[in-house]
Order: structure tokens, then C-alpha cells, then sequence
């Protein structure tokens, strides 16, 4: 049985492309073969960096005047530092006084209405020069007052004492007929009780020679004395520098 053939060719889905377009042509020129330019690029160097050092420059009058100023002060503060040490070891200072013994020779009282007595005092004194330098003192002055009024006093010579040396020095003091009208009741009690306080104020006057120059210096002690007017024995005694 057989495949009957009818009609014409099947057409075709779709169209047919176009033709191609004719190539234009090229002309070409010969030239020289040459190497592409490449531009070359800047070079560097690299460079160790040092530290700069800076130099001070000075003129030779500056750097020798900095230098002798400097000099100058520290030559001076040495100077100051050893005179005020000078000064705080050798300056001088008032002599050391000190009662060795005190001592009542004699002792008469008159009762009121004529409230007066007549004593006799007898003083040892030690005087110390604590100083570097030898000490001349004119006078040494003794005081002996009843109840803080003073009756009286006795001024003893003057002497000389060594450097960082001692001295003993006797003072007798003696008043008579020594009224003290204004005290009179307390003399009574006074007696009643057979307790006489008294007191005393010793003075050292004197100077220093310090290298070229005089120094005055001064002492001074007070003590509170107590005696008993019947016995003339000294119950208490003390001093203290001022």
C-alpha cells in the first residue's frame, strides 16, 4: 500500500535571513615594525635619617660668665652656711649661776610697832662660763627681799673667768635696823610660826670679746629661802635661773 503524494512543497515557518552585506575593503600601508612605548617610571633613593644634633653656640665672655656666676653663688651660699654656724656655736651666751650654799650668819627681829630686823646673809655662788671665749664680769649684786619688797643688797667685785670654766664667788650681805612697817602683821605670823620667808635675786654683769668686738652678757638667779628666826637654820632653799 503506497504513500500518496498531494500537492506542492510545505512552506517554511519561518522567513529566510537575508543575504550578508558585501565587505568593504581595506587598504593597508606597511610600515617599520616598532616596540610598544612604555613610559618608565621616576626612581628613588631611600636615605638613612640621622638625628640632627643641635649646637649651642655661645660666645667664649657668656660661657665663662654662666661658669663664674655659677661659681660665685655657690662659693657664696658656702660662705653664708659657714658663718651662720660660726655664729650659732661662738656666740655667746649668759653665764650659768648656781647657790653653792646659802647661809644665815645672824638674824635679830624687832616686833610692832617698830617691825624691823637686822640680818646677816651669807651667799656662795658658782658661776660657769659656758662659752669658747673668756668672761669678764665687773660686778655680781645680791638682793635680799622680805615677802617680794626688797630690804636691801651688797654688790661683791668682779673677777675673771676662763673659757668653759667655773668660779666661785662669796657675797655677805648684811642690813640693819630694816623697818618693814607695811608688813608687819605677816612678820608676826611670821614669828609665830618660826618660819621667815625671804628671797634673793643674784646678777652677774660682765662682757665677752668676741674676736674684735664686745659682747655684753648678763645672769641672773632668784631663790625662795626659808629660815627659822630663832634657830637661824635655813629650812628650805630653792632657785631657779631667769
Amino acid at each position: 500500500m503506497g504513500v500518496e503524494k498531494t500537492g506542492g512543497p510545505a512552506a517554511p515557518l519561518l522567513p529566510n535571513p537575508p543575504p550578508p552585506s558585501p565587505t568593504p575593503p581595506c587598504y593597508g600601508v606597511p610600515v617599520a615594525f616598532q616596540e610598544p612605548y612604555f613610559p618608565e617610571s621616576p626612581a628613588y633613593v631611600v636615605l638613612p635619617v640621622y638625628p640632627r644634633r643641635r649646637r649651642h653656640r655661645c660666645g667664649c665672655f657668656r660661657c665663662c660668665g654662666s661658669l663664674l656666676s655659677s661659681s660665685a653663688l655657690l662659693s657664696a651660699a658656702f660662705l653664708l652656711v659657714l658663718l651662720l654656724s660660726a655664729a650659732f656655736f661662738l656666740w655667746p651666751s649668759d653665764p650659768e649661776l648656781t647657790v653653792a650654799r646659802l647661809r644665815l650668819d645672824d638674824i635679830h627681829i624687832t616686833p610692832p610697832p617698830d617691825a624691823a630686823f637686822d640680818v646677816s646673809l651669807g651667799v656662795d655662788l658658782r658661776v660657769r662660763n659656758p662659752d669658747f671665749f673668756a668672761l669678764d664680769y665687773r660686778s655680781i649684786v645680791v638682793t635680799i627681799g622680805y615677802r617680794g619688797r626688797p630690804l636691801g643688797s651688797v654688790t661683791a667685785e668682779g673677777g675673771h673667768i676662763r673659757a668653759r670654766g667655773v668660779s666661785y664667788v662669796r657675797a655677805r650681805l648684811k642690813l640693819d635696823g630694816i623697818r618693814v612697817l607695811n608688813d608687819a602683821i605677816s612678820l608676826i605670823e611670821d614669828l609665830a610660826r618660826g618660819s621667815l620667808p625671804l628671797n634673793t635675786v643674784t646678777e652677774v654683769d660682765g662682757r665677752m670679746r668676741l674676736f674684735f668686738i664686745d659682747v655684753p652678757v648678763q645672769g641672773k638667779i632668784s631663790c625662795a629661802v626659808t629660815v627659822n628666826p630663832n634657830t637661824r637654820e635655813v629650812i628650805s632653799q630653792d632657785c631657779y635661773p631667769e
